[in-house]
């Protein structure tokens, strides 16, 4: 491959234009050979004002228009949960690589049906979990394999905040995957799979709001040796948002808002207590677009960070959670 053919510029396209669509839209802007070429919303107003703010190309007033228009090579999907899997799908069927927000679909039968057609249309397909590209992030792994202060003994992982109920916002919409445990729990769990792996017991609890969405959820997950990770989301009470790793020598600890750019405080039992800043300039949405822009250059069809196998061990465990609390969407 030459070099000229390394830096192509990747079209982008955003369906669904909330929060996180804005977020994305600004990384994107600080990326080499990356262009925000169409945007789509239902309402073309909307997504005329996206598009001007972003300096995207095109805007659509349906996620269809966009996945016809043969010039998009990708497509962050940014809608609720619950459309998440057609959206996948459509782009799918159009040949274009998909980046797909957290949690991939609403259960492991939608996944699978989505990673099956990425597969038989070998087209790039990625759950986008921010979080696994973080430099901070990935430096915890690396301290975490090298086993730097020993073996994990425990880990506690929170995200909490409270909003007031608000029945007309997708986060307590039970039917759009609303609740406590698939919008911010998902963190929480994923800290305990990408460091321990698949527990070999779940237990879990909830609170609930009155149209059946839960507000809380506790989970404590075991593994052999009596490891334990102690977990916790609420939509009702502000946490830490801390990610803590116990280990035989020491302490490694995500301050505040572990699940974005933030920094880590190493606590060896012997020694000085240090900190490292990572010197983030951006939001952090960045770096997982990078990594996808580099996989389809190199004509790659999975992550080899955001794994298939990893997306489905997360929905899998998501599933795992609600059938303890009886939650069902």
């Amino acid at each position: 491959m030459t070099n000229k053919q390394k830096l192509k510029t990747i079209n982008w396209g955003i369906i669904g234009l909330g929060n996180i669509a804005h977020k994305f839209a600004t990384d994107l802007l600080t990326i080499e050979g990356a262009k925000l070429y169409g945007v789509a919303s239902r309402n073309q107003e909307k997504a005329d004002a996206f598009a001007l703010k972003y300096n995207a190309t095109k805007a659509f007033d349906s996620y269809e228009a966009l996945a016809q228009d043969p010039n998009i090579d990708a497509v962050y999907i940014a809608t609720p949960h619950a459309l998440h899997k057609e959206n996948t799908l459509r782009c799918l069927e159009n040949g274009i690589a998909v980046l797909c927000e957290k949690p991939f679909a609403m259960n492991a039968e939608e996944v699978a049906e989505m990673i099956a057609l990425a597969k038989e249309k070998n087209v790039l397909l990625m759950e986008a979990l921010w979080t696994y590209f973080l430099p901070h992030y990935q430096k915890v792994l690396e301290l975490l394999e090298n086993e730097t202060y020993g073996k994990i003994l425990k880990i506690e992982a929170d995200f909490g905040f409270s909003r007031p109920f608000d029945t007309s916002h997708r986060l307590f919409n039970k039917a759009l995957g609303g609740g406590s445990l698939l919008d911010i729990g998902i963190y929480p769990i994923f800290v305990a799979l990408s460091t321990l792996g698949i527990p070999k017991n779940i237990e879990a609890e909830a609170t609930y709001f009155e149209n059946g969405a839960d507000s809380t959820c506790n989970m404590v997950f075991e593994y052999d040796n009596a490891v334990k990770a102690f977990l916790k989301s609420s939509l009702i009470e502000d946490t830490p948002t801390e990610a803590i790793f116990y280990c035989e020598n020491g302490t490694i600890k995500i301050n505040s808002m572990f699940h974005a750019p933030a920094t880590v405080t190493l606590i060896p039992k012997e020694g000085d207590t240090e900190t490292l800043d990572f010197g983030y300039n951006t939001i952090g949405y960045n770096y997982e677009a990078i990594h996808f822009n580099k996989l389809l250059r190199a004509g790659k069809t999975e992550s080899d960070v955001m794994r298939f196998r990893f997306s489905e061990q997360l929905i899998q465990t998501l599933d795992a959670v609600r059938h303890q609390i009886n939650l069902t969407h």
